[in-house]
């Protein structure tokens, strides 16, 4: 007599044995959590942390996206490498931004970009020249570091007067964050804006 072929039973799971099972010794068991009994008080403020939500107020100088505290003179903050830029492409700084805006410009640097371009040493000092200029003003920072990118990005929230000028991808792609601030940089031997389309040079859709 033949023998009697078994098929295969497919997607067939093994049994596992239960971890709470009597057969597993007492170390290997699986421990229940016993729930801390709170008080009324420990309840009530547990609630409210789960209700508190930090909510950034806008800023009263936005009128949606548009921001009404822009307009000439215009304010600019200039980033290090801007002036790296501006010095490689033979753009003078005040007469770039004037040319751009077809207005009074006011360049601003930080003490943040200063020690930036003091750091980095002979190499860079005609940028170090160019940023003591006279027509070139100074704000005094306050805060903890001297990282640049932060320092512009920190005055740009609290205020929405200016305008970064940076060709720095990193920090554009932050300030892009922030509604309402345009941004210069250097192309094609000239200065462009960006998120600004009333001004000349600004990149079309």
């Amino acid at each position: 007599m033949g023998k009697v072929r078994k098929t295969k039973k497919f997607a067939e799971m093994k049994r596992m044995i239960n971890l709470n099972d009597h057969r597993i010794k007492k170390d290997d068991r699986v421990k229940k959590k016993k729930k801390k009994k709170l008080s009324a008080f420990e309840k009530a403020e547990k609630k409210q942390q789960m209700q508190v939500k930090q909510v950034d107020q806008p800023s009263s100088a936005l009128f949606f996206r548009y921001n009404e505290q822009l307009g000439p003179p215009y304010h600019i903050l200039v980033d290090t490498n801007f002036i790296n830029f501006a010095i490689k492409n033979k753009v003078d700084i005040v007469q770039g931004m004037m040319d751009c805006l077809y207005a009074k410009c006011t360049p601003y640097i930080t003490d943040c970009v200063m020690a930036e371009l003091e750091k980095l040493g002979p190499k860079y000092r005609v940028a170090l020249r160019i940023s003591k200029d006279p027509r070139v003003e100074r704000l005094p920072c306050s805060h903890k570091g001297t990282y640049a990118d932060d320092c512009l990005v920190q005055r740009v929230n609290q205020h929405k007067c200016y305008i970064v000028a940076t060709c720095d991808k990193d920090l554009r792609r932050r300030i892009r964050k922030i509604p309402g601030v345009p941004i210069m940089y250097v192309a094609q031997h000239r200065f462009t804006i960006e998120r600004m389309p009333d001004a000349f040079g600004a990149p079309k859709d």
